[in-house]
């Protein structure tokens, strides 16, 4: 796998859509030590506030736009080796290209389609520790993803969604659950997307509630620490799994376990799962195809680093999909001006019956004769077999697109 689809290349990445409006606030996270290769232990120095019924608060608007508009990719560029952090001329690179970004910002042009600039981003770079990470991927060392078993490995090779090149569409199970407006997978749905990636969080007497910009939202029993592995009976699965949290200290850990199970080869869609790493997070993995085994398990840590900004943790762990465990981090920002709107993607997605009669359209010109076949080479899907985006200040990385333009970027 590692020599499939998971090396870094040089693409044509998609700029950021979202306009960063979270301002950030200097935050002691993980203070970057004379070993850019050393990983400290999460500071547990902040004392947040606590709830009328005393747990720990963490509510607010958390949206992940800062570590994704510095292109802190999760998987780690290959020229920064296993250095954790960025060395001191190379944070001065990512700071100007903050600057340019924020010098690019346009209300009127802000959106999907047109890349529009960002908002605080300079201050964030400026002032967060972890704007000096070279990737949330931290274990493995080298900040890869690691290799597939050989059964998920085929299962990836030959799985089906609306990122495969060379693929013909003909039912709803040629595409993967994000396509289908279903979810983006767990834990990909914690982290960086390319736009409506902010998150809310509520709490009750027992109960922590993510609620996720884009398709999903998950209600956690807090339970003793000795009750946290009780979770379903194995049989009953859900795309986000049975997550049941404790606190311990000031830090929450969120155990997951019973997440959809399956792969993207079969045509059966009760059998098909969403994959854990997709192709649209910030620095993700090809394809949307990896599968998920029965016995995938997480563990998640909160840790509020400042009053404005919390330290997740993701530890994955899925035997029989990857050779070992990986875990990620990601510093989440307080925005409280953050507007989350309804992401009715299901409701009116005629996106599939569109591809499937486009596809249907082409092989039937083909067949008479009135258009000739796309070469993989044509295909534009081929640039999602390698790693979507890049880090401009990584060792041989190419540099980012003007901010508002449309231009691809040099590859040189």
């Amino acid at each position: 796998m590692a020599n499939s689809g998971f090396t870094a290349g040089r693409v044509v990445a998609l700029g950021l859509s979202t306009a960063l409006l979270a301002m950030a606030v200097a935050a002691p996270a993980q203070t970057r030590p004379a070993d850019l290769t050393v990983l400290p232990s999460t500071p547990t120095t902040y004392t947040p506030k606590k709830t009328p019924w005393g747990d720990w608060d963490f509510q607010g608007t958390w949206p992940m736009d800062n570590v994704a508009g510095a292109r802190i990719l999760f998987q780690r560029p290959e020229g920064f080796g296993d250095r954790v952090w960025l060395t001191d001329e190379e944070h001065a690179k990512r700071i100007a290209n903050a600057e340019k970004s924020d010098a690019g910002y346009s209300a009127q042009d802000a959106g999907i389609e047109r890349q529009a600039g960002t908002q605080g981003q300079v201050e964030w770079t400026k002032t967060s520790d972890f704007s000096w990470r070279t990737s949330l991927l931290v274990s493995p060392k080298d900040g890869r993803l690691p290799a597939l078993t050989p059964w998920a490995q085929t299962l990836f090779d030959n799985g089906r969604s609306g990122w495969v090149p060379g693929q013909e569409y003909d039912t709803p199970a040629d595409f993967d659950a994000w396509d289908r407006c279903i979810t983006r997978g767990f834990p990909a749905s914690m982290l960086p997307n390319r736009y409506n990636h902010g998150l809310q969080v509520f709490q009750s007497p027992g109960y922590f509630v993510i609620v996720n910009e884009m398709l999903g939202r998950r209600v956690i029993p807090i339970v003793p620490k000795d009750q946290v592995g009780k979770h379903w009976p194995k049989e009953v699965e859900a795309w986000w799994g049975n997550s049941r949290a404790y606190w311990q200290g000031k830090t929450l850990v969120i155990e997951t376990a019973n997440l959809k199970s399956g792969d993207s080869v079969t045509y059966d869609l009760q059998k098909r799962a969403a994959a854990p790493v997709i192709v649209t997070m910030v620095g993700g993995a090809p394809l949307d195809t990896i599968p998920v085994g029965a016995k995938a398990h997480s563990v998640e840590k909160l840790t509020m680093t400042g009053p404005d900004s919390i330290l997740y943790e993701v530890t994955y762990d899925d035997p029989e999909v990857f050779t070992a465990p990986w875990t990620a981090q990601e510093e989440w920002n307080r925005n409280d001006d953050y507007q989350m709107f309804e992401y009715a993607c299901l409701e009116g997605n005629v996106q599939i019956r569109g591809y499937i009669s486009a596809s249907r359209a082409a092989r039937a010109q083909i067949a008479a004769g009135t258009r000739k076949p796309e070469t993989i080479e044509q295909d534009s899907r081929s640039r999602f077999t390698k790693t979507f985006d890049f880090d401009p200040v990584a060792p041989g990385a190419p540099q980012p697109a003007a901010p508002r333009g449309a231009e691809a970027p040099n590859e040189g």
